[in-house]
């Protein structure tokens, strides 16, 4: 993957909103989403630009984008004709990057400042644009499976202190693979859906066995994931080298975590209910092809890993993140801007194992993926006390609450809170970012 014409900084939209520095969705931009607007609207795939939502369906029956060679049979262009009505984005994921980049590159060109074909035609944009304040967000792939890894080394370092001997917090196998498991897709939920607090099996320190009851101790994780959009046959691994070939972007994801479910349960078979109740991810879909200007090098890897997960080049990327919080008392806007706190600040490009090494060794056993597969990046922590990615590592498990700005105070997640993760990287004059991804916490159910 190359920088071309739709990278350029100084490229500016006809579109005013898309233009301000601190835009999410920028013009070099263009992120992917599913959304409806109306009661009788269907959900289909849009592009978000400035404040609004490209609506491809509709440019596509304009006349105005088309999709592959004009030599195509019509039984393939009809198949074609219908991707952008979906309900997910995975018809049109599978078309392959060719036709990934074929669109980058018309709408980038149909909304540069100085093309009048849409900008002079108030009826045109009418059917094209619809504004992302009306819309509903939906989310935007089916997933058929998803996997969370543990690609910190930061947060695995100070996970394993904490549990273990602060002298040997790494396990053997962390320097030498990414480690990962196998989540629940079906609990995977877009952002703005509400999570309810998960009860379990509880072992309480001063007692020989569990109690069942809602979890006390309720944590985020501040994560990215990407979505695989060409997968692998059974028992054909993917090679490292050839692994940014597989993945179609990126989003923000929280994986939430019953810490206290978790510390009781995970022995001897790692995460199981303290994960599966909720992972929330960001409705838009930021591509490789509009992070490429903000890769990085990764952090050194000792050992040097196994030959089948060596990758020369830039495999980190440039991406600052934050977490807030924002209390249960906060109602409207102004109350909740000013009781919201930003409790945590990071970036992606700390991450120890990289996406593609990620990937490569998900499937060197012959593991195969699939289009619309979700790979979390595992907890992305820095240096940092402020820098951590999780109220279990910020508050060093409860022992050092935080103090919010409303006053209050939290060691992990109460009833009613609402968290949210906000992540882009900024270039020179324009952003790519990704949203958000949040969620507000309901009580949990009465069962006994």
């Amino acid at each position: 993957m190359s920088l071309d014409i739709t990278h350029d900084p100084k490229r500016r939209s006809w579109l005013a909103s898309a233009n301000d520095a601190a835009c999410d969705f920028s013009i070099q931009n263009l992120p992917y989403g599913i959304f409806s607007n109306g009661q009788s609207s269907a959900a289909r795939v849009g592009v978000a630009l400035g404040d609004q939502i490209i609506d491809l369906a509709a440019l596509q029956q304009a006349g105005l984008l088309t999709l592959g060679e004009p030599t195509q049979k019509p039984v393939q262009q009809s198949a074609q004709q219908l991707v952008f009505r979906q309900a997910s984005l995975n018809a049109f994921i599978a078309l392959g990057s060719t036709v990934w980049g074929e669109v980058r590159h018309q709408l980038s060109a149909l909304f540069e400042t100085g093309n009048p074909l849409l900008r002079d035609n108030a009826t045109l944009r009418a059917q094209v644009l619809v504004p992302m304040a009306q819309a509903t967000l939906h989310l935007p792939v089916d997933i058929p499976g998803y996997t969370d890894f543990y690609s910190s080394k930061e947060h695995a370092t100070n996970v394993g202190s904490m549990f273990r001997d602060p002298k040997n917090a790494l396990l053997p196998n962390w320097t030498e693979m990414p480690i990962g498991y196998n989540g629940r897709a079906s609990s995977v939920v877009v952002s703005g859906t509400p999570v309810r607090r998960p009860n379990g099996q509880l072992k309480l320190p001063d007692q020989d066995r569990p109690i069942f009851g809602a979890c006390r101790k309720l944590d985020i994780e501040l994560e990215t994931g990407f979505i695989v959009g060409k997968g692998n046959a059974l028992g054909e691994p993917i090679p490292v080298q050839q692994a940014a070939q597989h993945i179609f972007g990126m989003v923000l994801l929280n994986d939430w975590s019953a810490r206290d479910i978790q510390q009781w349960e995970y022995v001897p078979l790692g995460p199981f209910n303290a994960k599966t109740f909720a992972t929330s991810i960001s409705p838009w879909v930021v591509t490789l092809a509009a992070l490429e200007p903000f890769k990085v090098g990764a952090p050194q890897q000792q050992p040097e890993p196994l030959a089948y997960l060596r990758h020369a080049g830039n495999d980190a990327y440039d991406i600052g993140l934050e977490v807030k919080l924002t209390p249960a008392n906060a109602t409207g806007d102004a109350t909740r801007a000013e009781s919201t706190t930003t409790i945590a600040r990071t970036n992606f490009r700390h991450m120890y194992w990289s996406m593609a090494q990620q990937l490569a060794h998900h499937t060197v056993s012959g593991c195969n993926t699939r289009v619309g597969d979700l790979m979390g990046s595992g907890t992305i922590s820095g240096s940092q006390p402020d820098s951590f990615g999780s109220l279990l590592e910020l508050t060093w498990n409860g022992q050092r609450p935080l103090t919010l700005a409303d006053g209050s105070s939290r060691s992990f997640i109460e009833d009613g809170d609402t968290l949210t993760l906000t992540g882009g990287c900024q270039g020179d004059g324009y952003r790519v970012g990704f949203g958000e991804v949040s969620g507000k916490i309901l009580p949990a159910h009465r069962l006994v």
